[in-house]
């Protein structure tokens, strides 16, 4: 059924903003549910992830990009990146989100969204990109296949519990962004 869908990977605009909390919040509760406590889940709503989504949309420097199905006129995904947030210099551009709806996961959505980052973080004068990830994640898997290497250990509070993390970090952005000069 997804194979005749057509789909575009494109800046997110405001009027995404709605769709992209969606996402969020629907692929938070299926994809970390027992891993996140129950009551942290359900108490995220769509409306404050909007919100939060728009101040980040309006932070310099950072870039947000839609999964759009074209035919049902709808986000299905998005990721964002910027600056790295408290790494060494060595990590100058962070992937801060990459969500996909569950019922579009490997369509090639996802890895399209990575590439589209990579060659934005290139065009800006990026180097290499990272990404934390939770060690439960199971879609920690995905990182890997894309080429990144887990790179540094940490931990991160989600409501009342602190969760281990791990930074995944890809140096060839030539590659992940599918240049063919690479």
């Amino acid at each position: 059924m997804q194979s005749s869908r057509r789909f575009e990977i494109r800046p997110a605009e405001p009027d995404d903003l709605m769709m992209i909390a969606s996402v969020l919040v629907r692929t938070w509760r299926a994809t970390f549910r027992g891993i996140i406590a129950d009551d942290y889940l359900d108490a995220m709503t769509v409306e404050e992830q909007a919100i939060r989504h728009a101040r980040r949309m309006r932070f310099p420097g950072t870039l947000m990009m839609a999964a759009a199905d074209m035919d049902e006129d709808r986000v299905v995904g998005f990721a964002n990146y910027g600056k790295a947030r408290g790494m060494p210099p060595a990590f100058d551009r962070e992937l801060y989100e990459l969500y996909l709806l569950p019922e579009f996961h490997r369509a090639g959505l996802g890895s399209a969204l990575v590439g589209a980052v990579a060659a934005h973080c290139q065009e800006t004068g990026g180097n290499s990109l990272f990404a934390w990830v939770l060690k439960d994640n199971p879609n920690r898997a995905f990182y890997e296949r894309l080429g990144a290497r887990a790179v540094a250990q940490g931990r991160v509070s989600v409501g009342r519990a602190s969760l281990d993390q791990l930074a995944y970090r890809w140096d060839d952005l030539r590659a992940l962004s599918g240049d063919a000069s690479a």
